[in-house]
């Protein structure tokens, strides 16, 4: 990576966390610069991602990621179904240390990332899992969340399978958002969130759900 896609990137990244207001260590400034260029690397030997380089990894994926924690609520653990590379689980467990994060994915060459990143940015709260939401022997988490998977009635029963008795089900998607079961008994859906991705970015959306009383053990 030249000198310049490096400088681009952390100057990006600097900025655009600056404009969500967010107040980051060293420490985890080097992390998701590490992983962007580790993302951009093996980019260019496998399939991971269409953004290829360091800056526009920093642009599209990483201050995507940043911008919904934003909106998130504190969470101690959250599993992210169908992870891909790691999007937006490792930048909620760089930017949130205290929160626990599964990945699950179960494409081999994309969990080999995973590990790999894990294993390069020193990250103990994150552990990665291979295989399908629906048939992965589930531990139950705070929250669940599934980026660009399905559409929400069809990520539901992933996620449920995923979280406590009480935990949240985190659907981020484009503006306006797309439609939810919002009749489904399991599950009382509060209303969306809007925010932007920072230095001109998308605007997007977040359902957050919570299993129902009417549901739990």
């Amino acid at each position: 990576m030249s000198g310049v896609d490096y400088t681009a990137a952390r100057n990006l990244l600097a900025k655009g966390l600056g404009e969500l207001e967010m107040v980051v260590s060293e420490s985890q400034l080097e992390q998701l610069l590490e992983l962007s260029l580790l993302l951009a690397s093996w980019s260019k030997r496998i399939n991971l991602t269409g953004h290829r380089s360091a800056p526009e990894i920093v642009r599209r994926l990483i201050l995507d990621a940043a911008a919904l924690i934003t909106r998130l609520p504190e969470l101690d653990s959250l599993a992210d179904i169908g992870s891909g590379a790691g999007f937006p689980g490792f930048p909620i467990a760089i930017l949130r240390p205290g929160c626990r994060v599964t990945l699950v994915e179960s494409r081999e060459r994309r969990h080999h990332f995973q590990r790999e990143a894990i294993r390069r940015l020193e990250l103990c709260n994150v552990c990665a899992q291979l295989g399908r939401a629906e048939t992965l022997d589930s531990t139950p988490h705070a929250a669940a969340i599934a980026q660009a998977v399905a559409k929400p009635a069809d990520a539901l029963p992933l996620l449920l399978r995923w979280i406590e008795s009480d935990g949240l089900l985190l659907f981020p998607g484009a503006y306006p958002p797309p439609p939810t079961p919002r009749d489904d008994p399991r599950v009382d859906f509060e209303p969306a969130v809007t925010y932007r991705v920072p230095l001109g970015g998308a605007r997007r959306t977040l359902w957050i759900a919570r299993k129902s009383s009417l549901n739990r053990p």
